[in-house]
């Protein structure tokens, strides 16, 4: 029995841990390219989230509402990347940086604010994805979705990057900038397609998370402190290392939930991140 639960909490763990990678790899990418730290990250993911659960009320669809949810993160976040972070592109260095958390912590504070206005709610997902038992170990139907969706969409991100032309030319931006002018790649385009990309990563972990438990308005806020953490523990310029950090913080977070709360959990991840600070202090440089 006892070998039994360590498994079902592990398996539920690698599930969390794909959700806190799609979060710290959408952070990794908008700032590993562009200098810029995405303070409204987790407001678009709850933005996905209502658009899903209206949308899926209205048409009798959860796939068409998921579809939907993704659809209106994507035009939203193109829309704020062609105006807002418009201006921030245009500073360098540290200058940019500052810009930045300023422009999308402001952002974040006015999309909170009308989803506390105009639908103050608590949202969830009804996914009909049965659990499963398999050797006396029993898996949650949410925690299977979560691995069937968030894994591939991994996959396909990584995938994107090495293997097509539009990633190669993202990669060059991120490296040389210089270079990839000169090679004919438009930098603010790439930024443009990032940042769209980015916010559909958040948005299909804010879909996951309503899957597994209930989403406030107000979960934003948290979302983008875990994407920040599994960012600043796998190097916030560093992809393949902020997914393996979102795979091990998911397993650990996890494992402590079980054995002494949530609130000690939480606790111990904000103390591994700060952990991390201290010996490297140049991950956030």
């Amino acid at each position: 029995m006892v070998v039994a639960t360590g498994l079902e909490v592990a398996i539920d763990g690698v599930a969390r841990g794909l959700s806190f990678a799609l979060l710290g790899a959408a952070i990794t990418l908008v700032f590993g390219l562009g200098n810029v730290l995405n303070l409204a990250l987790g407001s678009f993911a709850v933005i996905a989230v209502v658009v899903a659960v209206a949308v899926a009320g209205a048409v009798g669809s959860v796939v068409g509402g998921a579809a939907a949810g993704i659809a209106a993160v994507a035009l939203l976040g193109l829309a704020v990347d062609r105006t807002l972070l418009s201006s921030v592109y245009r500073s360098e260095g540290e200058e940019r940086i500052v810009l930045g958390i300023f422009v999308t912590l402001g952002l974040a504070i006015a999309i909170d604010g009308v989803l506390f206005v105009y639908v103050p709610l608590t949202y969830s997902i009804a996914h009909g994805v049965p659990a499963l038992e398999l050797a006396g170990v029993a898996v949650r139907g949410s925690t299977l979705l979560t691995v069937a969706v968030a894994a591939p969409v991994l996959a396909g991100l990584f995938g994107f990057l090495d293997r097509t032309r539009l990633g190669t030319a993202t990669r060059t931006v991120v490296h040389d900038e210089t270079g990839a002018l000169l090679c004919g790649v438009n930098p603010r385009r790439i930024r443009t397609l990032v940042f769209v990309l980015s916010v559909v990563l958040a948005g299909v972990a804010g879909l996951l998370r309503a899957a597994s438990s209930d989403v406030t308005v107000a979960a934003g806020f948290e979302l983008t402190v875990f994407a920040i953490i599994v960012a600043i523990v796998g190097g916030v310029r560093d992809l393949r290392g902020t997914v393996v950090a979102g795979l091990g913080l998911g397993v650990v977070i996890t494992f402590a939930n079980f054995l002494v709360g949530a609130y000690l959990a939480n606790v111990l991840l904000f103390g591994v991140a700060v952990a991390v600070l201290v010996a490297r202090p140049e991950e956030i440089s």
